[in-house]
């Protein structure tokens, strides 16, 4: 089996998860699964968001020159 990330193959997926549940406990696990899911969905919508205004941008660049050329 390939490494997904680099050097997370599936023992050091296990070791990572059994030294997250010895450091934040089971209860705390799934909140921070959320928090960090939320973290990355808020991150994916910022840059989304940063990408489609700098295309505007660039639209209204283009749309200004034509109208001066014309």
């Amino acid at each position: 089996m390939e490494p997904i990330l680099g050097m997370l193959t599936p023992t050091v997926a296990v070791i990572l998860l059994v030294l997250a549940l010895i450091i934040f406990g089971p209860g705390k696990l799934p909140e921070l699964g959320k928090s960090l899911g939320r973290g990355i969905k808020e991150f994916k919508s910022a840059s989304t968001e940063e990408e489609a205004a700098e295309k505007a941008k660039d639209v209204k660049k283009i749309d200004s020159s034509e109208t001066k050329d014309s």
